[in-house]
C-alpha cells in the first residue's frame, strides 16, 4: 500500500507527542471553538507541513503525500455522489415521504427509538450498507423526529446504531468481508464469531432506547395527522414509490457493485418521479439530481423534512473527507503512524494486552485518519502474526478489527462516516454521539472479553 511508504524515521515518543497536538488542536477547534471541520484539518495538515519542513523533507514528496492518502478514499467520493442523487430521486418519487408517512404512524406507541433501532437494523442487515440506510429510511425517521419536537439527536442514535449493527452482521457488508479477509478466516465463521460481543451490545442499546422513548401526548396525535394530511395532498405517498427501494434490496442481496445499486435506485425513482411530480418537467427532474429536491407545501416542518439530497448537498462531506484523508497521507509520510505501530507491538506481554492493543489501534487510527478502511486494515496486518502466536484464532482477530474499527468510524467528526450521516441527518456528531449507543457499546464489550477471556481460547504465553 503507498501509504505505508514512509520517508522519516522518528522515536515512538516524538511521534506520541505529534499525535496528541494534532488530535488536541482538532478537538479544541472543532468541540471547543466549534469552527467548521474544514478550518480544523487545514490547522492540522499546516502543522505537519510545518514539521515535516523542520525535518527537511521535501515539500513536493509532502504534495505527493497528500495525494496517495486521498486515493483509498476516491471510492467513498464516487459513492456519496451516487447517495446524493439517490436521495433527491426518492424524495420526487415519494419513496422517502412514504417511509416518513409510515415513520410517523409507529410514533402513536411509545416505543419510537426503540422501534427506529430495530427497523434500521433489519434494513441494514438486508441490504449490508450503514450510509445507505441512513441514508434512506434513516432520513425519513429523523424528519419525523423534527417534526414532531422528538430529540433529532437520540433518534440519529438510533438510526446509526442500528444501520451499523446492519452493516456489521450483515454478510453483504464490505467492511465484514474485508475484516474477515485480513484476518484469513471465513465470512461465516466471522460473522458467527462476532455475534458474542453484538449481541450483547444490541440487546443493551434496545432496552436503552425502550427507556429514553417518549410517552405519546395528544400533541404529537394532531402533529401526525398534519403531517400524513400534508403529505397526502401533495401526492407523495403510494405503494409504487417503494419500488425503487425493493429494487435497491434485491440487487443489494444478490452482490451486485454498490455504484450499480445506486444507479439502479436512482432511475427507477426518477421514472416514478414523472407520475408524482409531473409538474417539475423533464428539466426540472434532472436538476434535483444536483441541487436537490425542494418542497413548497408551505408546512415548514414538512418542507424541512423533505428539502433534501442533490450532489451539492454532499460537497461539504467530500470536501471534509478529501482533507482529511489528505492529513492521513502526511502522517505515514513522516512516519508518525508506523512508529506508534512499532511501540505498540513491542509491549505486548499478555493476551488482555493484545486485544486492548488491536482495539486501541483500530480506534486510533479512525480519530487520527479518520477513514474505516484503514482502521480495519492497518491493526490487522500489524497484529495477525501477534494473535496466532498467542494461540488466538483469526476470528478472533476479524472480531476485534469490527468492533473497535467498523463501528467507532461514525463516533469521529472529521471521519468518513462521520461527515457523511451528519450531512444527511442533519445532526452533528457531537450531538449524536452519546446516543449512538451500540457504537459505544461494541468496543467496550471487546475490551471486557479480552480482559475476562470470555469466548476466547485457552491461549499460549507471549
Amino acid at each position: 500500500m503507498e501509504l505505508e511508504k514512509n520517508t522519516l524515521t522518528v522515536r515512538p515518543i516524538e511521534a506520541a507527542i505529534v499525535t496528541i497536538l494534532l488530535m488536541g488542536i482538532l478537538g479544541y477547534l472543532i468541540i471547543g471553538v466549534q469552527v467548521v471541520p474544514h478550518i480544523a484539518i487545514m490547522t492540522g495538515i499546516a502543522l505537519l507541513l510545518t514539521y515535516g519542513a523542520v525535518k527537511k523533507v521535501g515539500f513536493s514528496e509532502l504534495e505527493q503525500a497528500m495525494v496517495d492518502g486521498i486515493k483509498p478514499g476516491l471510492g467513498a467520493v464516487m459513492i456519496f455522489f451516487f447517495i446524493g442523487m439517490l436521495i433527491s430521486s426518492w424524495m420526487a418519487s415519494g419513496t422517502i415521504p412514504t417511509f416518513i408517512y409510515l415513520s410517523v404512524e409507529l410514533v402513536t406507541g411509545k416505543f419510537y427509538y426503540a422501534i427506529v433501532f430495530v427497523v434500521t437494523a433489519i434494513i441494514g442487515l438486508c441490504i449490508g450498507s450503514s450510509l445507505t440506510t441512513a441514508a434512506t429510511i434513516g432520513v425519513g425517521f429523523i424528519g419525523a423526529s423534527i417534526a414532531l419536537d422528538i430529540s433529532p439527536a437520540i433518534t440519529a442514535g438510533a438510526i446509526i446504531s442500528g444501520a451499523f449493527f446492519g452493516d456489521k452482521m450483515s454478510p453483504l457488508s464490505d467492511t465484514t468481508t474485508l475484516a474477515a479477509s485480513v484476518a484469513d478466516t471465513d465470512l461465516f465463521e466471522h460473522i458467527k464469531d462476532m455475534a458474542w460481543t453484538t449481541v450483547p451490545a444490541f440487546i443493551i442499546s434496545f432496552f436503552v432506547y425502550l427507556f429514553l422513548s417518549p410517552k405519546t401526548t395528544s400533541e404529537s396525535i394532531q402533529k401526525i395527522d398534519a403531517i400524513k394530511g400534508t403529505l397526502l395532498d401533495q401526492n407523495l405517498v403510494h405503494w409504487y414509490s417503494i419500488i425503487p427501494f425493493i429494487i435497491l434490496a434485491v440487487l443489494a442481496l444478490k452482490k451486485v457493485s454498490v455504484i450499480a445499486t445506486l444507479f439502479a435506485g436512482t432511475i427507477s425513482a426518477l421514472i416514478i418521479s414523472f407520475w408524482v411530480n409531473n409538474s417539475l418537467g423533464f428539466k426540472g427532474i434532472l436538476e434535483l439530481l444536483y441541487s436537490g429536491y425542494k418542497s413548497n407545501s408551505g408546512i415548514t416542518e414538512v418542507d424541512s423534512m423533505l428539502s433534501r439530497g442533490g450532489i451539492e448537498s454532499m460537497m461539504f462531506s467530500i470536501s471534509i473527507i478529501l482533507l482529511a484523508l489528505s492529513m492521513g497521507g502526511l502522517l505515514f509520510k513522516l512516519g508518525i503512524v508506523p512508529a506508534l505501530i512499532s511501540v505498540v507491538q513491542r509491549i505486548l506481554n499478555r493476551v488482555s494486552l493484545l486485544v486492548c492493543s488491536a482495539a486501541g489501534m483500530a480506534v486510533a487510527v479512525n480519530f487520527i485518519i479518520g477513514e474505516q478502511y484503514l482502521s480495519i486494515l492497518l491493526p490487522g496486518n500489524a497484529f495477525k502474526e501477534n494473535f496466532e502466536k498467542a494461540g488466538l484464532k483469526p476470528k478472533h482477530l476479524s472480531r476485534v478489527l469490527e468492533d473497535a474499527g467498523t463501528v467507532v468510524n461514525p463516533l469521529v467528526p472529521w471521519g468518513v462516516c462521520g461527515v457523511f450521516l451528519s450531512t444527511v441527518l442533519g445532526v452533528s456528531v457531537t450531538e449524536y454521539a452519546l446516543f449512538a449507543l451500540f457504537c459505544l457499546l461494541s468496543p467496550l464489550i471487546t475490551l471486557f472479553y479480552g480482559f475476562t477471556g470470555i469466548s476466547l481460547p485457552k491461549t499460549k504465553k507471549l
